[in-house]
């Protein structure tokens, strides 16, 4: 049973990316104070990823966004992997998740970014401060802090906890772990690219990976008007001024109807390297990690990503429940919450936070890193002639073909990136069934009751 009458935590988020920004509106929706900082004096404009995974829309939904998100990109309706010359191999059938409410969404993340930053700004819990860079860290039994460098001077910021959304070279990490990151660099060079060139018209499907180890790339539409992510491979050792001068042979190598230069119109060109990295822990004392700043991995399939949504969607569950804990009359001995196995008491906040840490952290290592790690080395190893026999994914969805059932199966099982922390702590720590959907609608209750507090003091000044 939990009480009415509740503290309120005090998080700040270092890093205005997508999960910062995801995370930030949760929390300020289950009634917890948020101040989001960032080092930049703006959101991040270069679109980058753009596929967001069931489990992700499902935290887009609870951060009041989805509608809006689907709204201004698409649902996209099939996965192929191919050829090099566009022979299709096998594929998935996207729209077979249609009666899914979470089913996948396209939306580059320069366009995602604004629409989340809208909603925290309407969020009467949330603050956003730009310009903020760490430059140090400090916590004790009762609080954490950041030493924060900004235009008008230092300055330490305080909070209950702190969490470090501020990417792969978060400074929160390092300050926590050391310039260490666990992991390994990819031998592999990528170029990401974004272009209008309507490759529907070959006979593509709205995403598309082709199996070639010398031109290896992924072709997938991310906007409505058109524009397609084509991201390829390369041979190492060249220089990113000489990468991107080869683009143009590139494109007219690997992309369907070999087309030149005045045959498409480039918006984009980004070389990188790939990394497979996982903090040693998300959790120290009052201080978290999630999303980038935590692990990294390929970006074939999305999993970077919809992983860091899934991350603070967890993460924001746990802190919830902490902030839910004292109010918490009984736990284990009696009363309907009680814990099912008797005598063990409630968890602490430090065993909610160690077990955010673990779990998510497990999900990178049994689901994330393997996945992740496949849907380049296929690319990459297989023999595309071959492909079906040495491949049991792609033999997989070749029987799924003619299985809808197996399919279904298939695409649903993008749901192990996610775990029932909401399941857990109500049982576990006693907050009962709907825990959650009750935080969220006490805090629009003190919403309202504030709103029309505020009217009748301005009805009562007009008089």
């Amino acid at each position: 049973m939990v009480s009415d009458s509740i503290k309120k935590l005090n998080i700040i988020i270092v890093g205005a990316g997508p999960s910062g920004l995801v995370l930030s509106l949760l929390l300020a929706k289950y009634g917890i104070n948020v101040h989001l900082v960032d080092k930049s004096d703006q959101l991040d404009e270069s679109p980058r990823a753009a596929h967001y995974q069931p489990p992700a829309v499902r935290y887009l939904h609870l951060a009041g966004v989805k509608d809006e998100a689907r709204e201004m990109g698409f649902l996209p309706t099939g996965m192929a992997w191919r050829k090099f010359d566009g022979t299709l191999i096998s594929g998935l059938d996207l729209t077979l998740n249609s009666d899914d409410p979470n089913q996948m969404i396209c939306l580059p993340l320069d366009q995602l970014g604004p629409l989340l930053y809208k909603h925290v700004l309407q969020e009467p819990l949330a603050k956003v401060s730009w310009s903020h860079e760490v430059i140090g860290t400090g916590q004790d039994q009762n609080e954490a802090w950041i030493d924060v460098k900004t235009p008008e001077g230092n300055n330490t910021l305080r909070a209950d906890y702190i969490v470090g959304c501020d990417g792969a070279t978060s400074a929160i990490r390092r300050c926590l772990f050391g310039p260490d990151f666990p992991g390994k660099t990819w031998e592999v060079q990528i170029v990401a690219t974004n272009v209008y060139y309507d490759l529907h018209k070959f006979g593509y499907w709205d995403a598309n990976t082709i199996i070639d180890k010398d031109h290896f790339n992924m072709c997938a539409r991310i906007t409505k008007d058109g524009l397609w992510r084509v991201s390829y491979g390369e041979k190492t050792g060249y220089t990113n001024e000489e990468l991107i001068a080869r683009q143009p042979m590139k494109y007219e190598a690997l992309l369907p109807g070999h087309p030149k230069p005045g045959e498409y119109k480039l918006t984009n060109i980004n070389p990188y390297k790939m990394h497979q990295r996982l903090a040693d822990s998300m959790h120290s004392g009052r201080f978290l990690l999630a999303a980038d700043a935590a692990h990294l991995c390929t970006p074939f399939g999305g999993l970077g990503l919809s992983g860091g949504i899934v991350d603070v969607g967890n993460l924001a569950d746990c802190l919830l429940a902490i902030q839910l804990l004292p109010s918490v009359s009984q736990h284990s001995t009696s009363g309907p919450n009680a814990n099912s196995a008797s005598n063990i008491p409630p968890p602490t906040p430090n065993d909610i936070l160690s077990a955010y840490s673990d779990i998510r952290r497990q999900k990178w290592l049994d689901v994330t890193n393997p996945i992740s790690s496949d849907n380049l080395t296929r690319l990459i190893e297989n023999d595309p002639e071959k492909a079906l026999e040495q491949d049991e994914f792609l033999a997989t969805c070749k029987r799924a073909e003619s299985d809808r059932g197996l399919m279904k199966e298939m695409l649903q099982g993008a749901y192990a990136l996610d775990y029932d922390f909401e399941g857990r702590w109500g049982r576990d720590a006693g907050l009962g069934e709907g825990w959650i959907d009750r935080a969220m609608g006490k805090e629009r209750e003190r919403r309202a009751r504030e709103e029309g507090q505020g009217k009748a003091v301005q009805g009562r000044a007009a008089l």
